[in-house]
């Protein structure tokens, strides 16, 4: 087991210096195309963050209690992506009875939460950093928020730059790509802080 972390220090740097999708760059796909609106944007991460942290916690329990005493490990990836795929299902069922505008708003993301490369980047991070259950916990809530934190920041920024005067040949991706590559030096900048490795 890896050294127990601060639970503190585990939380803020999941959230800033290791942010999974700005540190790691995963879960790109729906952060770029749901930033175009606030809303949308704040309901994805909403749903990212619960399921991060619902499947840190069961696929480190399927992982200790059944996958390594059974010698299954090289079945690993089948069952993370099971347990996600059931998560989310639950998820978009409730996203559709309490708001069926947000539902409609997140579209045909809301169920490739199940292929976001984000959700099973954690569940092999808790394997590979060796985490306890409570860093397991922890580590998904705090990348859940980091990508959250990033996907908002994006929707206010790129909220703003439709009023900036941006040269033809930057709008839409151009201008996207430049602004995420500075909002990922801005979270990486602070790495000498915390480590989550």
């Amino acid at each position: 087991m890896t050294p127990l972390v601060n639970p503190i220090t585990l939380f803020f740097a999941s959230i800033l210096t290791s942010n999974i999708l700005l540190a790691n760059f995963l879960g790109m796909c729906s952060f770029i195309s749901i930033s175009k609106d606030m809303k949308s944007a704040n309901g994805l991460g909403l749903a990212v963050t619960v399921v991060l942290t619902i499947t840190s916690a069961i696929n480190w329990l399927i992982l200790e209690y059944v996958l390594i005493p059974m010698d299954l490990l090289y079945l690993r990836f089948i069952i993370f992506i099971i347990v996600i795929a059931a998560i989310v299902q639950i998820l978009e069922m409730i996203i559709d009875r309490v708001s069926s505008a947000l539902y409609m708003a997140l579209g045909i993301f809301l169920p490739l939460i199940t292929v976001n490369c984000a959700i099973l980047g954690v569940s092999l991070f808790l394997e590979i950093r060796n985490y306890s259950f409570l860093q397991s916990v922890i580590y998904g809530l705090g990348s859940g928020l980091g990508w959250w934190l990033a996907i908002m920041a994006l929707a206010a920024i790129r909220k703003k730059v439709e009023k900036a005067p941006v040269p033809a040949g930057l709008k839409g991706p151009g201008i996207t790509f430049i602004i995420i590559g500075f909002m990922a030096m801005a979270f990486i900048g602070f790495s000498g802080m915390l480590s989550v490795q």
